[in-house]
């Protein structure tokens, strides 16, 4: 069965976009990531113009992360404090995300920023998480110490700068300048890329800002929540590229999904969820690289989006 979508101007199968949605809001309940730069990829795959993809899987993001943080909420694995913190940088980098996107549309080069994005930050990142993993499973097989997450007493120099605060749900007395710079990393990057910043977020704030793996899940989901709110709206205002079709059905996938992402996540350990993230940001990479590098169908293409 398929459907119109009238921002994107074509039509897609229903059943294939409520699985993809519910694909992605499963990886968010799972590992604390909104999902975006799982879900941006594959509806630009399915040929979603790059635009259509951003504005709206940044509105499915906030769905599927709302269902997520619920859960996480119940368990108390949610640092309101460092969410709000996070958030300071988050919401100035999405306005200010938002504005280059709209540099990067009028002079037609969204398409190859986006997936140039795609390939630097996610075989980087990945490819660090992965190492480490690895690193991980080598010591525990050769029986030695494996590593653990910074404790309050294990602070880099980065942790001793002004302004400190004191983070009880983390453990962490730190400078709240650092978790504002993630923040600004991360909302830069949801509104350029259509991600919640999660895939970078969760990294930086298990080795850069020193938080528990436990905590980092729900509060980045939190975090994920205002920001992708904020990029949907100017998305919307601005530029009128949120797909509402697209979008409704991505969220009803992307719900269920989130809870049972969720329930599972407790069952499964810190490092294995690691190297599962860092083997799925490895694979989405990948595939935007080929794409960049293979001879396009068509050589000469108009954007109807810039007519």
């Amino acid at each position: 069965m398929y459907i119109y979508l009238p921002i994107a101007e074509l039509a897609e199968n229903i059943f294939l976009l409520l699985a993809v949605g519910g694909g992605v809001g499963f990886l968010s309940g799972l590992f604390g990531v909104g999902g975006g730069f799982l879900l941006t990829p594959l509806l630009i795959f399915l040929g979603i113009p790059a635009p259509v993809a951003v504005a709206s899987g940044a509105n499915q993001v906030l769905g599927a992360s709302v269902s997520g943080v619920l859960v996480h909420w119940r368990r108390g694995n949610v640092d309101v404090k460092m969410g709000g913190v996070l958030l300071i940088g988050a919401l100035s980098g999405s306005t200010v995300g938002v504005w280059l996107f709209g540099v990067l549309r009028e002079y037609g080069q969204v398409d190859l920023v986006v997936a140039l994005s795609y390939v630097i930050l996610l075989g980087t990142i990945g490819s660090l998480m992965l190492i480490e993993g690895l690193r991980t499973l080598f010591k525990a097989r050769k029986g030695m110490p494996r590593v653990q997450d910074r404790g309050p007493h294990r602070h880099t120099w980065m942790h001793g700068l002004p302004l400190k605060m004191r983070f009880y749900r983390s453990h962490l007395y730190i400078s709240a300048i650092l978790p504002v710079a993630v923040g600004l990393v991360g909302g830069i990057l949801s509104a350029i890329m259509g991600v919640g910043g999660g895939f970078l977020m969760v990294p930086l704030m298990i080795y850069l800002i020193g938080m528990r793996t436990a905590v980092v899940v729900g509060t980045s989901l939190f975090m994920i929540i205002f920001v992708t709110a904020n990029v949907t709206f100017l998305q919307a205002q601005r530029f009128q590229t949120v797909d509402i079709v697209l979008t409704l059905l991505l969220l009803v996938g992307g719900v269920v999904g989130a809870q049972l992402g969720a329930r599972l996540a407790p069952r499964i350990s810190a490092d294995r969820l690691r190297m599962m993230l860092a083997i799925m940001v490895l694979a989405v990479g990948a595939r935007m690289l080929w794409d960049l590098t293979v001879a396009p169908d068509d050589t000469y293409y108009i954007d109807p989006a810039t007519l």
